[in-house]
């Protein structure tokens, strides 16, 4: 009888934990052994870390452990940090040691991308982890804490932040609620305080209707918000950044949301990328290497039009399944299916019972909207975990 093939996944994000669930459930016993590497033992949703960054949540909520969505009879959870890939040995080095495969796939996800901007990567704050978001937290209320011990440093109250996409506008929003109960609970008067968004692009949120951009910059404005759209970060310093005009913004805050790269073991590992990512074939291969699978943040899919889709957790999620059906057609002699999202719209939270949404032909806003943010996080908690998991992380929620 034939030894099973061993099946590796890197990754236990939105692209990594749909791969392994369908592997699980399609496999046939012994017929292939699972193997997740994954940097902690917990899967995070990275979609929700701008509530715990802002202090409206718990970090708690945003994990789930993968022992409760991983059956431990169909894969093992090796808790490793990867260091790099050996295509032609067929290994992966962790820092524990070496893994061998027959298959790989690699959902290692992205890291935030400066754009070379002078002093961002070390002074500016990321969303990007649980650890990284408590810093954050903990941070903004240290600032109330030490303005109150000298009230002359006003710039300890502003907070700028890089980037007007999902990420930096769902943060906004959050933050302009948690703001009011900062000030109440320091004694400071909330017209020292201010929240300014920098952006490049001259418009914020993009892919969403002009409508529903024009609905959130007038809410998130009337929550106090400055917006410099059109207008790059130029450099970030310990005191503040220096924006393109030549204005520095002295701030005691700096929180960059301006964009993700791949990850850096691709490219330490000689793979080909643009800013980290694989362009990969249409069945989620690397070039040149069938027994590679590269999905999620690290991979880069070319619609119809051979432009790239964004980076999201939703396409994410079906590279996951897709992938992991391939693999197993590879594992069997049987034909591949090449890969075709399907969007299914976009939803911007803009903080506590507030949002935008844009699903098929309809064009939602405010409550709606709100709610049918709830809904899609509860459908990806039913898909991974079931109704208990929806349960748990949902209750409040609606």
């Amino acid at each position: 009888m034939a030894e099973p093939k061993k099946i590796v996944v890197l990754g236990a994000g939105y692209a990594g934990i749909p791969a392994v669930l369908t592997l699980q459930k399609s496999l046939r016993d012994g017929e292939a052994d699972i193997t997740l590497i994954n940097k902690h033992d917990y899967h995070y949703f990275t979609t929700w870390l701008h509530k715990p960054a802002a202090g409206t949540d718990r970090p708690e909520r945003s994990r789930v452990d993968l022992s409760d969505i991983i059956d431990p009879r169909k894969a093992a959870l090796l808790k490793r940090t990867v260091r790099r890939i050996d295509t032609a040995a067929k290994t992966v080095e962790t820092d524990e040691g070496v893994i061998p495969y027959d298959v790989l796939i690699v959902a290692l996800g992205g890291q935030p991308e400066t754009f070379g901007i002078p002093g961002l990567a070390e002074h500016a704050f990321f969303i990007r982890s649980l650890n990284s978001v408590r810093f954050i937290r903990e941070h903004i209320d240290r600032q109330f804490a030490q303005f109150k011990q000298d009230e002359s440093r006003t710039e300890r109250l502003t907070f700028v932040v890089g980037g007007a996409g999902l990420t930096g506008i769902e943060f906004i929003g959050e933050l302009a609620d948690r703001i009011p109960k900062l000030c109440r609970d320091y004694d400071v008067d909330p017209a020292l305080v201010k929240i300014i968004n920098v952006e490049a692009a001259p418009a914020a949120l993009p892919g969403f209707e002009a409508s529903l951009v024009d609905y959130a910059m007038n809410l998130l404005a009337r929550k106090g918000v400055i917006f410099k759209l059109g207008t790059p970060v130029k450099k970030c310093t310990s005191e503040g950044v220096e924006i393109g005009d030549g204005e520095f913004i002295r701030a005691g805050t700096v929180v960059w949301a301006g964009g993700i790269r791949g990850n850096r073991v691709l490219e330490d590992s000689g793979f080909e990328t643009v800013r980290g990512r694989v362009v990969v074939n249409p069945y989620l291969q690397a070039p040149g290497h069938d027994d590679v699978f590269i999905i999620g943040d690290s991979s880069i899919v070319l619609n119809d039009q051979g432009k790239p889709w964004p980076p999201s957790g939703q396409i994410a999620i079906q590279q996951g399944e897709a992938a992991a059906r391939n693999v197993i057609a590879l594992l069997r002699g049987r034909e591949m299916a090449t890969f075709k999202y399907v969007y299914r719209g976009t939803v911007a939270s803009l903080g506590k019972g507030e949002a935008i949404g844009s699903v098929g032909k309809y064009r939602l806003k405010g409550t709606a909207a709100a709610i049918l943010k709830n809904v899609v996080d509860a459908r990806y908690l039913f898909k991974i975990g079931g109704a208990g998991l929806v349960v748990r992380k949902m209750s409040g929620f609606f």
